[in-house]
Protein backbone atom coordinates (compact mmCIF):
# COMPACT_ATOMS: atom_id res chain seq x y z
CA UNK A 1 0.00 0.00 0.00
CA UNK A 2 1.32 3.59 -0.83
CA UNK A 3 2.07 6.09 1.85
CA UNK A 4 0.46 9.01 0.46
CA UNK A 5 -0.61 9.97 3.50
CA UNK A 6 2.63 10.48 4.97
CA UNK A 7 3.09 13.49 7.21
CA UNK A 8 -0.50 13.53 7.43
CA UNK A 9 -1.81 13.89 11.18
CA UNK A 10 -5.97 13.13 11.37
CA UNK A 11 -8.50 13.33 13.51
CA UNK A 12 -11.01 10.71 13.56
CA UNK A 13 -14.24 10.50 15.51
CA UNK A 14 -15.90 7.54 16.34
CA UNK A 15 -13.04 5.75 16.03
CA UNK A 16 -13.31 2.45 18.37
CA UNK A 17 -14.84 0.76 16.26
CA UNK A 18 -17.01 0.00 13.54
CA UNK A 19 -16.33 2.31 10.19
CA UNK A 20 -14.84 4.96 12.37
CA UNK A 21 -12.18 2.02 13.56
CA UNK A 22 -11.58 1.11 9.57
CA UNK A 23 -11.06 4.53 8.61
CA UNK A 24 -8.32 5.23 11.47
CA UNK A 25 -6.55 1.65 10.10
CA UNK A 26 -6.30 2.94 6.53
CA UNK A 27 -5.26 6.08 7.49
CA UNK A 28 -2.20 4.75 9.51
CA UNK A 29 -1.66 2.17 6.67
CA UNK A 30 -1.24 5.05 3.97
CA UNK A 31 1.32 6.80 6.70
CA UNK A 32 -1.14 9.44 8.95
CA UNK A 33 -0.79 9.73 12.32
CA UNK A 34 -4.33 9.41 13.56
CA UNK A 35 -6.12 10.64 16.88
CA UNK A 36 -8.79 8.13 17.90
CA UNK A 37 -11.71 9.98 19.24
CA UNK A 38 -14.47 8.32 21.07
CA UNK A 39 -16.95 8.17 23.96
CA UNK A 40 -15.98 4.07 24.31
CA UNK A 41 -13.02 4.42 26.31
CA UNK A 42 -11.81 1.26 26.58
CA UNK A 43 -12.56 -0.38 23.20
CA UNK A 44 -11.33 3.60 22.42
CA UNK A 45 -7.71 3.02 23.83
CA UNK A 46 -7.69 -0.81 22.60
CA UNK A 47 -8.60 0.42 19.12
CA UNK A 48 -5.07 3.31 19.61
CA UNK A 49 -3.14 0.68 20.74
CA UNK A 50 -3.85 -1.49 17.85
CA UNK A 51 -3.09 1.21 15.53
CA UNK A 52 0.78 1.53 16.25
CA UNK A 53 2.77 4.42 17.60
CA UNK A 54 1.48 6.77 15.57
CA UNK A 55 -1.89 6.79 17.32
CA UNK A 56 -3.29 8.04 20.35
CA UNK A 57 -6.97 7.96 21.74
CA UNK A 58 -8.99 11.07 22.92
CA UNK A 59 -12.35 10.88 24.93
CA UNK A 60 -14.22 13.16 22.58
CA UNK A 61 -17.85 13.63 23.53
CA UNK A 62 -18.23 15.60 19.85
CA UNK A 63 -21.30 17.11 21.13
CA UNK A 64 -19.03 19.40 23.72
CA UNK A 65 -16.80 22.08 22.19
CA UNK A 66 -14.36 22.15 25.41
CA UNK A 67 -13.68 18.36 24.66
CA UNK A 68 -13.23 19.28 21.07
CA UNK A 69 -10.07 22.15 22.15
CA UNK A 70 -8.59 19.42 24.31
CA UNK A 71 -8.54 17.00 21.70
CA UNK A 72 -7.23 19.40 19.06
CA UNK A 73 -4.65 20.52 22.02
CA UNK A 74 -3.63 16.87 22.42
CA UNK A 75 -3.23 15.79 18.85
CA UNK A 76 -0.81 18.93 18.12
CA UNK A 77 1.28 18.09 21.03
CA UNK A 78 1.54 14.24 20.53
CA UNK A 79 1.30 13.77 17.02
CA UNK A 80 1.20 17.15 15.42
CA UNK A 81 -1.33 19.84 14.04
CA UNK A 82 -4.21 18.21 12.68
CA UNK A 83 -5.08 18.26 8.75
CA UNK A 84 -7.49 15.80 8.17
CA UNK A 85 -10.33 16.06 9.99
CA UNK A 86 -12.88 12.64 9.74
CA UNK A 87 -16.08 13.66 11.40
CA UNK A 88 -17.63 10.12 11.35
CA UNK A 89 -19.70 9.86 15.25
CA UNK A 90 -23.15 9.04 14.44
CA UNK A 91 -26.24 7.54 16.61
CA UNK A 92 -29.70 6.23 15.18
CA UNK A 93 -32.69 6.84 16.33
CA UNK A 94 -35.73 4.80 14.66
CA UNK A 95 -39.07 4.80 14.74
CA UNK A 96 -42.03 6.18 13.15
CA UNK A 97 -42.51 9.54 12.91
CA UNK A 98 -45.04 10.23 15.15
CA UNK A 99 -43.65 8.77 17.92
CA UNK A 100 -40.64 10.52 17.45
CA UNK A 101 -39.46 12.17 20.97
CA UNK A 102 -37.41 15.82 21.45
CA UNK A 103 -34.80 14.00 23.15
CA UNK A 104 -34.10 11.22 20.12
CA UNK A 105 -33.91 14.35 17.79
CA UNK A 106 -31.89 16.76 19.54
CA UNK A 107 -29.12 14.07 19.86
CA UNK A 108 -29.19 13.19 16.20
CA UNK A 109 -28.77 17.29 15.46
CA UNK A 110 -26.31 17.83 18.01
CA UNK A 111 -23.89 14.33 17.14
CA UNK A 112 -24.53 15.12 13.27
CA UNK A 113 -24.55 18.59 12.93
CA UNK A 114 -23.66 20.71 15.84
CA UNK A 115 -20.35 17.95 16.49
CA UNK A 116 -18.96 18.37 12.70
CA UNK A 117 -20.10 22.10 13.17
CA UNK A 118 -17.90 22.04 16.56
CA UNK A 119 -14.70 19.77 15.18
CA UNK A 120 -14.42 22.04 11.81
CA UNK A 121 -14.16 25.25 14.10
CA UNK A 122 -11.82 23.35 16.57
CA UNK A 123 -9.73 22.43 13.48
CA UNK A 124 -9.54 25.63 11.41
CA UNK A 125 -6.58 28.20 13.20
CA UNK A 126 -4.12 24.64 12.74
CA UNK A 127 -5.32 23.71 8.77
CA UNK A 128 -4.66 27.62 8.03
CA UNK A 129 -1.76 27.83 9.66
CA UNK A 130 -0.47 25.08 7.62
CA UNK A 131 -2.12 26.24 4.59
CA UNK A 132 -5.03 23.95 4.46
CA UNK A 133 -6.32 20.60 4.65
CA UNK A 134 -8.94 18.14 4.22
CA UNK A 135 -12.55 17.65 6.43
CA UNK A 136 -14.46 14.72 5.54
CA UNK A 137 -18.35 14.95 6.71
CA UNK A 138 -19.36 11.47 6.90
CA UNK A 139 -23.21 11.80 5.88
CA UNK A 140 -24.99 8.77 4.55
CA UNK A 141 -27.31 7.88 1.68
CA UNK A 142 -29.83 8.97 3.92
CA UNK A 143 -28.74 12.44 3.81
CA UNK A 144 -29.81 12.69 -0.27
CA UNK A 145 -33.01 10.11 0.10
CA UNK A 146 -35.73 9.48 2.44
CA UNK A 147 -35.69 6.35 4.50
CA UNK A 148 -39.16 5.10 6.69
CA UNK A 149 -38.76 5.36 10.19
CA UNK A 150 -35.42 7.28 10.31
CA UNK A 151 -36.83 10.85 10.12
CA UNK A 152 -33.77 12.30 12.87
CA UNK A 153 -31.22 10.16 10.95
CA UNK A 154 -32.23 11.36 7.74
CA UNK A 155 -33.07 15.11 8.54
CA UNK A 156 -29.62 15.58 10.52
CA UNK A 157 -27.58 13.73 7.68
CA UNK A 158 -29.12 16.10 5.24
CA UNK A 159 -28.15 18.95 7.39
CA UNK A 160 -25.00 17.79 7.57
CA UNK A 161 -24.95 18.04 3.87
CA UNK A 162 -25.77 21.30 3.64
CA UNK A 163 -23.21 22.01 6.23
CA UNK A 164 -20.46 20.79 3.95
CA UNK A 165 -20.99 22.34 1.16
CA UNK A 166 -21.38 25.94 3.16
CA UNK A 167 -18.16 25.44 5.25
CA UNK A 168 -16.50 24.41 1.55
CA UNK A 169 -17.65 27.60 0.33
CA UNK A 170 -16.14 29.36 3.45
CA UNK A 171 -13.11 27.59 3.63
CA UNK A 172 -11.67 26.93 0.00
CA UNK A 173 -10.03 29.95 0.31
CA UNK A 174 -7.63 29.19 3.24
CA UNK A 175 -6.62 25.62 0.99
CA UNK A 176 -9.34 23.31 3.38
CA UNK A 177 -11.39 21.11 1.20
CA UNK A 178 -14.71 19.68 3.12
CA UNK A 179 -16.38 17.48 1.16
CA UNK A 180 -19.40 14.40 2.25
CA UNK A 181 -19.30 10.69 2.27
CA UNK A 182 -22.53 8.81 1.39
CA UNK A 183 -22.17 5.69 2.52
CA UNK A 184 -25.03 3.05 1.60
CA UNK A 185 -25.64 0.02 4.16
CA UNK A 186 -22.37 -0.86 6.19
CA UNK A 187 -21.89 -4.37 7.79
CA UNK A 188 -21.02 -2.49 11.53
CA UNK A 189 -22.78 -2.67 14.62
CA UNK A 190 -24.95 0.31 13.92
CA UNK A 191 -26.59 -0.76 10.79
CA UNK A 192 -30.43 -1.06 11.00
CA UNK A 193 -32.10 -3.57 11.96
CA UNK A 194 -31.66 -5.60 9.17
CA UNK A 195 -29.86 -9.45 9.08
CA UNK A 196 -26.73 -9.42 7.80
CA UNK A 197 -25.92 -9.92 4.54
CA UNK A 198 -23.48 -12.48 5.63
CA UNK A 199 -26.13 -14.33 7.38
CA UNK A 200 -29.16 -14.42 5.18
CA UNK A 201 -30.88 -12.05 2.17
CA UNK A 202 -33.01 -9.37 3.37
CA UNK A 203 -35.58 -7.75 1.15
CA UNK A 204 -33.70 -4.35 1.65
CA UNK A 205 -30.19 -6.05 0.11
CA UNK A 206 -32.29 -8.01 -2.83
CA UNK A 207 -33.27 -4.79 -4.34
CA UNK A 208 -29.34 -3.27 -4.46
CA UNK A 209 -27.36 -3.82 -7.57
CA UNK A 210 -24.45 -4.88 -5.73
CA UNK A 211 -26.90 -7.50 -3.32
CA UNK A 212 -24.85 -6.70 -0.23
CA UNK A 213 -24.05 -3.97 2.90
CA UNK A 214 -20.57 -2.63 1.93
CA UNK A 215 -17.74 -3.24 4.02
CA UNK A 216 -15.71 -0.84 6.18
CA UNK A 217 -12.76 -0.78 4.48
CA UNK A 218 -14.85 -0.12 1.02
CA UNK A 219 -15.82 3.04 2.91
CA UNK A 220 -12.52 3.66 4.44
CA UNK A 221 -10.56 3.57 1.25
CA UNK A 222 -12.65 6.90 0.08
CA UNK A 223 -11.84 8.69 2.75
CA UNK A 224 -8.11 8.35 2.38
CA UNK A 225 -8.45 9.19 -1.03
CA UNK A 226 -10.57 12.13 0.31
CA UNK A 227 -7.77 12.90 2.79
CA UNK A 228 -4.99 12.44 -0.02
CA UNK A 229 -3.53 14.80 -2.31
CA UNK A 230 -5.41 12.91 -4.71
CA UNK A 231 -8.53 14.75 -4.41
CA UNK A 232 -7.28 18.10 -4.27
CA UNK A 233 -9.47 19.56 -6.38
CA UNK A 234 -12.57 18.07 -4.74
CA UNK A 235 -14.21 20.44 -2.43
CA UNK A 236 -17.97 20.78 -1.19
CA UNK A 237 -18.55 17.47 -3.39
CA UNK A 238 -20.86 14.40 -2.08
CA UNK A 239 -19.10 11.22 -2.98
CA UNK A 240 -21.74 8.30 -2.87
CA UNK A 241 -20.76 4.67 -2.55
CA UNK A 242 -23.72 2.89 -2.03
CA UNK A 243 -23.95 0.17 -3.84
CA UNK A 244 -26.36 1.18 -6.17
CA UNK A 245 -28.86 2.32 -3.56
CA UNK A 246 -29.51 5.83 -5.04
CA UNK A 247 -29.21 4.79 -8.56
CA UNK A 248 -32.59 3.30 -8.10
CA UNK A 249 -34.30 -0.64 -7.09
CA UNK A 250 -33.82 -3.48 -9.09
CA UNK A 251 -36.33 -5.92 -10.20
CA UNK A 252 -36.71 -8.43 -7.36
Amino acid sequence: MSLRLEGRVAIVTGAARGLGLAIAERLVAEGARVLAADILDDEGKRAAESLGAGARYAHLDVRRAPEWRVAVELCSSELGAPNVLVNNAGVLCQGPIEEITEEQFRLSFEVHMQGPLLGIQAVIPAMTAAGGGSIINVSSAQGLQGMRNLTPYVATKFGLTGLTRNAAIELGPRGIRVNALHPGPIDTPMRPREKSAKSAPSPFFSVLPLRRASRPEEIAATVAFLASDDSSYATGASFVIDGGQLAGPMNA
